[in-house]
């Protein structure tokens, strides 16, 4: 899940050191997963039992563990247990990555590299990106730094998504220096 595996630590060795809170507050910022408490729980008592937990088949099943309970049906079990995994994939990613810390700084240094009047688009692929994005835009706007920001952000027509599935999630806001 690295974008460069030999620097850092890998999402296994991370998610081993982390707390049942740790994860559960990961999950909650960095993916906005619903189940983020129970699947924090299965994993922290699968880890504390000696279960290995180091590829991705591995914490699927601590997510398919974690959702056993859940008072849905065999259908809306199964649709959770994959969206809930690509949310708890996503908010390793992000984590073992530093992405959201990457973002902040680049918004932080984007002012000065823009010219008065310079424009800037962002598109963002999910919800915590997006905020980050919108966030900076507005207090930037605030400050007098932008002299206009998006008012609402700017999503893909169906047919565009249907060119391109991966499309459903982004979201493009831009700004204008001042």
């Amino acid at each position: 899940m690295r974008f460069n595996p030999k620097k850092g630590i890998s999402a296994a060795e991370r998610l081993c050191s982390m707390s049942k809170a740790e994860i559960e507050g990961m999950l909650v910022e960095n993916a906005d997963e619903p189940y983020a408490a129970q699947i924090a729980a299965q994993i922290t008592k699968d880890m504390w039992s000696g279960v290995s937990i180091t590829t991705t088949q591995a914490l699927h099943a601590e997510v398919e563990k974690a959702l056993e309970n859940e008072q849905l049906s065999k259908d809306e079990r199964k649709e959770a247990v994959k969206k809930s995994s690509a949310r708890v994939f996503q908010a390793l990613r992000i984590d073992v990555n530093n992405e959201y810390e990457v973002l902040y700084e680049f918004l932080e240094k984007l002012p000065n590299a823009l010219a008065s009047g310079g424009r800037v688009a962002i598109l963002t692929f999910h919800s915590g990106e997006d905020r980050l994005v919108k966030k900076a835009f507005k207090e930037y706007c605030r400050q007098g730094i932008y002299s206009e920001v998006a008012r609402d952000v700017i999503r893909p027509s169906a047919e565009e998504c249907a060119v391109n599935p991966r499309a459903h999630s982004t979201k493009l806001r831009w700004a204008i220096k001042a």
